[in-house]
């Protein structure tokens, strides 16, 4: 019996995790989340998200990372994990970025202008519904639209923020595309736990008009990469730091020291408060948002990750250069 996999299409956690199980090889079977399936995945679902692994032996598996943490665990070769710590906990770390900072420019970008809304919502419309008439899929379209537009305030996306957004964006895709250049996947020639997280977010940005078009149009080897992902496999060993670090170097400092790992702290910090929003100067500028509690508990799970990590200097100076190690309690 094969595990079988509840998710969507759009669901930027779903793709991550459905890539994972083609890398690894993982007999399953993926089911839309739609009317029809519904019954089968309230049956095992504990919390009302996907994706939801449902095992061979009938266990159930809910939110992506600690999916693929608990089947890594089982099936542990080719394993995601770089051998080298330095790039062993880089990896953990983009993984957590791509989950939180690049679920940003996702979600931004799929509601934030007419186009993509359009889009977007037709497509989750055919999804909700396969079968409506032309009158009963408007109606779906126009109330998922309205509903998602009003949730833009959980990712951060407002007027205010939407510049800082949409520059970090285009400021990594142009980091990634040059990192990308000579490598099939982000730590050298087979997947990582890093490339899984991140790439959930970019393959589904692509799919949206504007963050497609501007992969598209501006990143191509970037793009190569989102098409790889879709079927991954291992086409070289994994690399080590000194190879990485020129091209990599850059989207860390950037993407995530500036503006991920500031974010990360000020938002564990609201939580703490239970404040209703915070502010926080990021190296691209102000941003201000609702804390997101789930992200807090992330965050300590990721700290952990680093505490089990025999201590490293190599580790240390590198996410000191990167501006990264004060969000890990250092």
């Amino acid at each position: 019996m094969n595990h079988r996999l509840f998710g969507a299409e759009m669901s930027p956690y779903s793709v991550k995790v459905r890539a994972y199980l083609r890398y690894k090889g993982i007999a399953h079977d993926w089911i839309p989340r739609t009317g029809s399936s519904q019954a089968e995945y309230q049956k095992y679902a504990r919390v009302p998200i996907i994706p939801l692994v449902v095992t061979p032996e009938g266990q159930s598996l809910q939110d992506s990372t600690p999916i693929i943490d608990a089947l890594e665990a089982l099936h542990p070769e080719p394993s995601v994990h770089p051998d080298d710590p330095v790039n062993r906990f880089l990896s953990a770390l983009l993984e957590e970025f791509g989950d939180e900072w690049g679920n940003k420019w996702m979600f931004h970008y799929r509601w934030a202008r007419e186009v993509d809304q359009i889009a977007s919502a037709g497509r989750l419309a055919r999804m909700r519904d396969p079968q409506a008439d032309a009158g009963g899929f408007e109606a779906i379209r126009e109330q998922v639209r309205a509903r998602m537009v009003e949730r833009v305030w959980f990712v951060g996306s407002s007027p205010a923020t939407a510049p800082l957004i949409e520059s970090s964006f285009e400021q990594a895709i142009a980091r990634l595309d040059e990192h990308l250049r000579d490598r099939p996947y982000l730590f050298g020639g087979r997947p990582s736990f890093g490339d899984f997280g991140l790439w959930g977010q970019l393959y589904c940005a692509w799919t949206d008009p504007t963050p497609g078009a501007l992969i598209e149009g501006r990143a191509p080897h970037l793009l190569d990469w989102i098409h790889r992902m879709l079927w991954p496999r291992a086409e070289g060993p994994f690399e080590n730091w000194p190879a990485l670090q020129a091209t990599l170097m850059p989207f860390l400092r950037e993407s995530v020291g500036g503006l991920f790992a500031p974010w990360t702290l000020a938002n564990e910090a609201a939580v703490a408060d239970a404040r209703d929003s915070f502010a926080v100067d990021l190296a691209a500028g102000p941003f201000t948002q609702k804390p997101q509690k789930y992200h807090a508990k992330s965050l300590a799970a990721l700290r952990a990750r680093y505490r089990a990590q025999p201590a490293d200097p190599d580790l240390q100076a590198v996410l000191t250069e990167a501006g990264c190690l004060a969000m890990l309690g250092d």
